[in-house]
């Protein structure tokens, strides 16, 4: 049993002012069997009102608007949660990709856990399907091995890919971080016929010293009919345990982007997120990234550069 307290602090920045800023947040951690919500506070500056609901997998999405000009905005999420499991290796469960044909065929939210993503390199998943060699196996003997290879085959790199990146691309590049590995092994046990579904959430750092520990982190959960969703991390080659907090749950990242949303006005922004993780004995750990977001399309590129020249010319 493990105690966290996370702070998860997102800041936008704007280089001209803009308004009419509307905001979809999935930054609720989840009340599972085995995870507790303690505390929980958001605090988001111009102090909107936000509508809570729930979507399709059961996440609670928060959406706000900051109708006001503004040059930034933050939006700070801290919680206070319990784990209390340590979930290490499954127990043993024969249970076989055939014998859950029946359930999947009844259940709209396993069929569509098991579509695949339309890629052009499927003939190269089918492959590493064929040489782990998955005929005969157990949902979790596919599993584990699947998790192993993309441990094994994929560089865990940060700074290269971007949460546009396609499996297409993982797979020519060879390297990635959690967000693409877990990409990954759902095309792997989607084209095995394990539904299987993405998780966001945090890795919390302990004596292990695991990738990604620190900060925000995704990993998969399969469906068995006789355990119910169990995880894998194919960035650390391990079930899931009492480290991993859950924040949301889908059929990959789009489904759990933290924070989305768009604006009015001509401006560039910039985007950092820090995660801080503390224990109950007061150990505290942090982690910073200044995101590089997609580029605009070029004609509001040029607008932009327009502006910054005459706001040179200016000074």
């Amino acid at each position: 049993m493990a105690v966290f307290k996370i702070v998860h602090l997102t800041k936008y920045q704007y280089n001209h002012p803009i308004k009419e800023s509307i905001n979809e947040i999935r930054l609720f951690p989840h009340h599972f069997e085995n995870q507790e919500v303690l505390q929980y506070q958001l605090l988001i500056t111009h102090n909107p009102d936000v509508d809570i609901s729930e979507d399709y997998y059961g996440n609670r999405v928060g959406n706000f608007n900051v109708l006001d000009v503004h040059t930034e905005m933050t939006i700070e999420s801290r919680m206070l949660v319990r784990v209390n499991h340590s979930l290490k290796i499954p127990e043993i469960d024969a249970t076989s990709v055939e014998d859950i044909q029946a359930e999947k065929e009844k259940s709209i939210m396993l069929l569509r856990l098991c579509y695949l993503d339309d890629i052009q390199k499927q003939n190269e998943i089918e492959a590493i399907l064929k040489k782990i060699n998955i005929e005969n196996k157990s949902i979790i003997e596919i599993a584990q091995q699947c998790n192993t290879y993309v441990y094994d085959n994929f560089t865990y790199t940060k700074g290269i890919t971007n949460i546009e990146t396609t499996v297409d691309d993982i797979l020519t590049l060879k390297k990635g971080v959690c967000q693409d590995f877990a990409h990954i092994l759902l095309q792997l046990l989607r084209t095995a016929g394990i539904p299987s579904r993405y998780v966001s959430g945090y890795i919390c750092p302990n004596e292990s010293g695991l990738r990604g520990e620190g900060a925000t982190h995704a990993w998969v959960e399969i469906y068995t009919p006789k355990q119910g969703w169990l995880g894998l991390d194919p960035t650390n080659n391990i079930w899931t345990m009492d480290n991993h907090v859950r924040l949301s749950v889908g059929r990959n990242f789009s489904d759990c982007t933290p924070i989305k949303g768009t604006f009015k006005g001509l401006a560039r922004q910039t985007l950092s997120v820090c995660v801080s993780i503390g224990y109950e004995d007061g150990r505290q750990f942090e982690e910073i990234n200044d995101v590089k977001l997609q580029e605009v399309s070029s004609r509001v590129k040029e607008q932009l550069d327009y502006m910054d020249h005459l706001q040179q010319q200016q000074q």
